[in-house]
């Protein structure tokens, strides 16, 4: 156990360090917003396509990965659909409770991935990143139109249509793209690409993490109620089991299952604020969902990995 906090214990920290300066508003203005954008459009992909493109992807077992990723966010997306009306909230707050269920933080997942497991646990969650992302935009888009969250005038269908086309243009799938045809055609990063990409890389994590911290809204807890701990319970206690049963099933192990199970075990995406925003949902208990989470995963992240005996 101490193994893996010492491991977490910094990634944390820098959390914490974002929360701080952006309770202090340092250094103020639109700094953060704009810094974001820097590393969601530039760094992160960065470090995808310089980590997949030279990886040897041949040894991940992609398709037990996708059966106990893809196939824990695909049933508890339907188990959570179908009991709507047992749940007995309104269709904003479910949108919140869906996305706080289903969506996951890619930048804590691959800072812990990496910090636990070096090189071969960073590659295995570009991956998982390139499996997931995709899959959980698409049903949490779903989501909003089929709760009928979204009016059905021509600002809603301009709102579907931009988050369609977000999709499409998302550059973290679009770096996985990139990174995994270098890779498939032998191209590979030749001359300064590979060491410019990797040091453009580098500040991806460090940077992404405080950010996180930055995006967190203590206030906003208090309009948690009965949806925030429903998602909470479902992301942070149901998918890890669900993820460890059918990593069982279908024999994963190594670092593959310590992944698989780190990335069970992570809150949910601060870009889920944006789209409650865009599509009608509840943004104000997604900023609950997404604090909440977030405090929480610091205690069931080491907590997870140390119970399935990984690290």
């Amino acid at each position: 156990m101490t193994g893996i906090v010492d491991a977490l214990a910094p990634l944390f920290a820098l959390i914490a360090l974002g929360a701080v300066l952006g309770r202090a508003r340092f250094p103020g203005g639109d700094f953060w917003p704009r810094l974001e954008r820097v590393i969601y459009y530039l760094l992160f992909p960065a470090m995808l396509v310089a980590t997949l493109a030279t990886a040897d992807v041949s040894q991940v077992s992609v398709l037990p990965l996708a059966v106990a990723l893809l196939g824990t966010m695909l049933l508890l997306g339907a188990v959570l659909w179908l009991a709507r009306t047992r749940l007995a909230l309104s269709p904003p707050a479910f949108t919140s409770a869906f996305q706080g269920v289903v969506r996951f933080n890619t930048y804590v997942g691959v800072a812990g991935a990496a910090a636990l497991y070096g090189e071969p646990g960073l590659t295995v969650a570009a991956v998982a990143i390139a499996l997931m992302v995709p899959t959980a935009n698409i049903l949490c888009v779903l989501a909003f139109v089929a709760s009928g969250t979204i009016v059905s005038d021509h600002q809603g269908q301009a709102s579907v249509r931009k988050s369609v086309l977000a999709l499409l243009r998302n550059p973290l799938i679009l770096a996985c793209m990139v990174g995994v045809a270098l890779n498939v055609s032998g191209i590979g990063l030749p001359g300064v690409t590979e060491p410019a990409l990797e040091l453009l890389g580098q500040a991806a994590l460090p940077l992404g993490l405080v950010a996180v911290g930055v995006a967190l809204r203590l206030s906003a807890l208090w309009r948690g109620g009965r949806a925030f701990w429903l998602s909470s319970a479902m992301k942070l206690v149901v998918t890890p089991l669900l993820v460890a049963g059918l990593a069982w099933l279908v024999g994963l192990h190594g670092v593959e299952l310590n992944v698989a199970l780190l990335f069970a075990a992570l809150p949910t995406a601060t870009s889920a604020y944006i789209l409650a925003r865009q599509l009608g949902g509840d943004a104000e208990l997604m900023a609950a969902i997404i604090t909440g989470q977030t405090l929480l995963a610091m205690l069931a992240m080491p907590l997870v990995l140390q119970l399935a005996g990984t690290g």
